[in-house]
């Protein structure tokens, strides 16, 4: 039986989505922090990761993933708008778009890095 590893970079990208869509809506003050990491280091990171699970998870283009995660970025900030001690902020769009950006750049290294060690395949 071979490894289905699209399955686990699905439910992965689900959880990550989940998780991100819920921290971003819950009121400021009892949102979750990560260490000392900024605000926007945080929207950064978030969607460097998202950027790579979902490439991995779909095989869909860079500019498909692109679009779809700078959507998402943008509904996050739409939905701030109706959360209680929250407020949308364009610095967050582009702290996301950074690492959107990052995500992309790192996807094709990280795939030779896994596909060198695992009988991974992307279709």
């Amino acid at each position: 039986m071979q490894f289905n590893y699209s399955l686990v970079f699905r439910i992965l990208f689900c959880s990550a989505l989940i998780i991100s869509y819920i921290s971003a809506i819950v009121p400021q003050d009892i949102a979750p922090t990560i260490g000392s990491l900024s605000d926007k280091s945080i929207h950064f990171i978030a969607f460097a990761v998202l950027t790579l699970l979902l490439r991995f998870a779909y095989s869909i283009s860079w500019i498909q993933t692109f679009l779809l995660l700078f959507m998402y970025a943008i509904f996050i900030e739409f939905s701030q708008l109706f959360t209680l001690n929250r407020s949308a902020e364009l610095l967050d769009v582009v702290a996301d778009v950074i690492g959107i950006g990052i995500g992309l750049l790192f996807y094709p290294f990280i795939q030779r890095l896994i596909m060198s060690y695992t009988k991974y395949e992307h279709y």
